[in-house]
């Protein structure tokens, strides 16, 4: 950045930060610093009668506030864990004559800037827990202003920065000055540690499966395409793990998950972003019952542990996650919202059913898609209560067994809640010979248009005809059950780092 792109405060803290150099003061010190207290712990732990086991604490943090009395500084700094008052008296700081010090670092603070500080812990004559300041340390300048945020007397903030273009552009600064940000990603983390906690338990076996894939499977979306170098040959980044993890249970595991970092190359909105994380595990010997209670248990389990209650605040809306859940199939979901039976309807009669209630189709679109948007456009959006859309059509499911007493359908279910699909699951198809012709119609679809078909996955195939036993699988968007446990409108809202349009720097 140039000199001329740089703002008015930008250049004076440049100035500042020259000023100390030249005193030989570094701005930026070796890393070590021996924090020993933080911020929220002190807080809730001091007391009169505890008083003795706080006389010597150590902790760091960022500058958020600055209250300068001449020579007295109460000054407001911001760890991991919170916020906390430090009372900072230049006789104390400075004891000898030589005030360079003050006037180089205490003085010219500014909002940002790093501190270590050493002192004892005592309560202001407001009634403030404080840090009384004995030692002080620069550990790191900074030289970019950050926003404004303003707060009343306690605290609380009433001017915060919202604009979301800022916020996830510039993530850093967004969880620096908006508190609330952490919160989320904290709970992002219990969710995902409650459901590997769940898995263990139960004997899953956590694994790695290829990001860099040959043959893009284990769902229908169009994927991102890449280039092997000394291959001389095209990759792509999966879109899905699930074939791979089903060959280790023709490997002999039982039960394998992974935490699947996934790439879509489809559009972006408020549910979608094109780098996205997935849950999946599959379990032998298993079938899309069994998969339906445990789903059930996990969920009230990850609400407990997240919130503290199986009663979750969406919007304006509370949906209870505590288990048993509706089940209802997507013909009768179709029916119950649109008022046709299309059970019995073949692919043109979908069509013109389709354009009857005014959903846009394409000429590619096959059975499977016509009935996927009929319940999209028409069904999706009334289920706000956890809720099983189970025994979808074959043609929706080229990975799904058959249904064992309803011709035409699979065991397969959708978990819908606050009327977005959350998880997908299936009684795994075993039988090679079957997925082979699934596959096949997957190519005609593609040969029609359809650029969201699956490719033929000959080594799939291979490993199916070794064989593999009765498996039930399952995905999660782990993206979205996030966005409702903490009741977060946006899927950038629970990315650290959504994608966005680079910026023009030019």
């Amino acid at each position: 950045m140039s000199e001329q792109q740089l703002s008015e405060q930008e250049l004076i803290r440049r100035e500042k930060l020259q000023k100390m150099q030249a005193a030989g003061i570094d701005a930026y010190p070796a890393p070590l610093f021996p924090v020993s207290h933080y911020s929220a712990d002190i807080k809730a732990a001091y007391t009169e009668e505890t008083k003795d086991s706080f006389a010597d604490v150590c902790l760091a943090g960022r500058v958020m506030s600055i209250n300068d009395k001449g020579k007295v500084f109460f000054i407001k700094i911001q760890d991991s864990k919170g916020i906390i008052q430090l009372y900072v008296k230049r006789d104390e700081i400075c004891p000898d004559e030589d005030k360079s010090f003050w006037d180089l670092v205490i003085k010219p603070l500014d909002l940002g800037d790093f501190l270590g500080v050493k002192g004892f812990v005592f309560t202001t004559k407001t009634g403030e827990t404080s840090i009384h300041a004995q030692q002080i340390t620069l550990l790191a300048k900074s030289l970019k202003p950050l926003p404004i945020v303003k707060r009343d007397e306690e605290g609380n903030a009433f001017d915060e920065v919202t604009d979301p273009e800022f916020r996830y552009r510039q993530r850093y600064a967004d969880l620096v000055i908006n508190p609330s940000v952490k919160e989320t990603f904290l709970k992002r983390t219990k969710l995902i540690n409650s459901i590997r906690n769940f898995l263990n338990e139960r004997g899953g076996l956590e694994v790695d499966t290829p990001v860099l894939q040959s043959i893009p499977g284990g769902a229908a979306a169009r994927p991102f395409e890449t280039h092997h170098n000394a291959l001389d040959i095209p990759f792509y980044l999966r879109i899905a793990n699930e074939l791979y993890l089903k060959r280790l249970i023709v490997g002999g595991f039982d039960w394998v998950y992974e935490f699947s970092r996934n790439f879509r190359n489809e559009g972006m909105d408020r549910t979608h972003n094109p780098e996205f994380t997935v849950l999946e595990f599959y379990v032998a010997y298993k079938d899309y019952l069994w998969m339906m209670d445990t789903t059930e248990q996990l969920l009230e389990k990850a609400a407990l542990d997240v919130n503290g209650t199986t009663d979750v605040t969406i919007g304006d809306k509370t949906i209870s996650f505590k288990a048993p859940y509706k089940r209802i199939s997507i013909y009768d979901a179709i029916k119950e919202h649109t008022g046709y039976d299309v059970s019995n309807m073949n692919e043109e009669e979908l069509r013109a059913t389709c354009k009857a209630l005014h959903i846009p189709v394409e000429n590619s679109m096959g059975k499977g898609k016509l009935v996927d948007a009929l319940f999209g456009e028409k069904c999706e959006h009334h289920y706000i209560e956890p809720t099983f859309i189970i025994d979808y059509p074959v043609e929706m499911s080229p990975l799904t067994k058959k249904h064992r007493s309803k011709p035409g359908l699979v065991e397969r279910f959708e978990l819908m809640i606050n009327g977005k699909e959350v998880a997908n699951a299936y009684s795994e198809l075993n039988d090679p010979i079957d997925q082979r012709e699934r596959f096949e119609d997957q190519v005609k679809l593609m040969e029609r248009g359809d650029d969201e078909a699956m490719f033929i996955d000959y080594d799939f195939l291979r490993a199916l005809e070794y064989g593999m036993p009765p498996t039930s699988g399952i995905g999660f968007g782990i993206d979205r059950l996030c966005m409702m446990l903490t009741n977060q409108p946006s899927i950038q809202d629970v990315l650290f780092f959504p994608q966005m349009r680079p910026e023009n720097n030019g």
